[in-house]
């Protein structure tokens, strides 16, 4: 069972905000549906407007996400985020002097309680990283976080930083957006929350807001499946066209489907190659295209990527 709650609130009467239950929808639909259509996560949403997201409404959400045992809970925010001495703030509709939402902290305990197997917690919110940190109160900073083992937070900044909307979007939940997408799945199209934190650091600028990643976890869970850059069938053939992995694959015209010398077997493996190539795991050692490398009898040879999987398939892991 996999349970995800998307919160956006745009509805604030002291600051309204433009993009965020639009951000939260983008990444409800998103987590709702694998690349393929099938079903991936049993989405909640919550957002502001139509309603007015209370602290009542939002504590909860956040409960029935939490209480009851599953594969994988998420929960996603966008929204005002707010820090006093106490720690950081999901400022709520209802906010008020001393009393401006749902403290971070109270998340965490929600998080670090629950009997969920895998918790993942993104937050697109100014000071939003608070989340994690020990109770001593902003001055701690992000030196240090408390999160259980299967506990994983990704947030837009620091605990000392805003968030930046652009477009009438949010920059950090964008990226988190093109990441689930398919920008951050590895070859056999698997996204992670590691794998989205990646993309988002390194899609950001030096001296703009800095997303902010703690995770506690032994292994890394795939929150949504994209179309894999090889096909699992093809990528286990790794093994019979490269002996060892630093082995070199020769070629000759007939692996090219447009000499008159080709044999249909070869030209398969070319198509096979060919894939392997597009997803950085065999590079060409003596041309610089791969129609060349056949046409003139060159070879490949695998990446550090590439002898990678060739591992993993050579001890039964894929």
């Amino acid at each position: 069972m996999r349970r995800a709650l998307t919160v956006g609130i745009d509805g604030y009467p002291f600051g309204p905000l433009t993009g965020c239950v639009a951000d939260a929808a983008a990444v409800a639909d998103l987590l709702e549906r694998h690349h393929d259509g099938s079903k991936n996560f049993d989405v909640r949403r919550v957002t502001g407007p139509p309603d007015d997201v209370t602290r009542p409404l939002l504590r909860e959400a956040l409960t029935d996400l939490f209480k009851q045992p599953a594969e994988v809970a998420l929960f996603y925010f966008s929204g005002h985020g707010t820090e006093n001495d106490l720690g950081g703030y999901l400022v709520t509709s209802d906010a008020a002097s001393y009393d401006e939402g749902v403290p971070m902290g109270d998340v965490l305990t929600l998080a670090n309680e629950s009997p969920v197997s895998e918790v993942v917690v993104i937050v697109d919110a100014c000071h939003s990283g608070h989340l994690g940190n020990p109770a001593q109160g902003p001055r701690v900073m992000n030196a240090r976080a408390e999160i259980r083992e299967g506990v994983s937070i990704l947030t837009a900044s620091r605990s000392s930083e805003p968030a930046v909307e652009t477009g009438g979007r949010g920059v950090f939940t964008t990226l988190v957006c093109s990441a689930l997408g398919d920008g951050a799945a590895d070859v056999l199209g698997s996204t992670s929350v590691a794998s989205i934190y990646s993309y988002v650091d390194q899609s950001l600028g030096a001296w703009q807001q800095r997303p902010l990643f703690k995770t506690h976890v032994s292994s890394l869970l795939s929150l949504r499946q994209s179309k894999p850059a090889v096909s699992p069938d093809r990528l286990r053939r790794i093994n019979e066209l490269f002996v060892s992995a630093t082995d070199e694959h020769a070629m000759d015209p007939s692996y090219e489907r447009t000499d008159e010398s080709s044999v249909e077997e070869k030209v398969e493996i070319f198509d096979t190659l060919a894939e392997f190539r597009n997803a950085r795991l065999v590079e060409v050692v003596t041309h610089e295209h791969l129609y060349f490398a056949a046409i003139e009898s060159g070879c490949v040879r695998l990446t550090p990527l590439g002898r990678h999987y060739w591992r993993l398939v050579a001890e039964g892991l894929l």
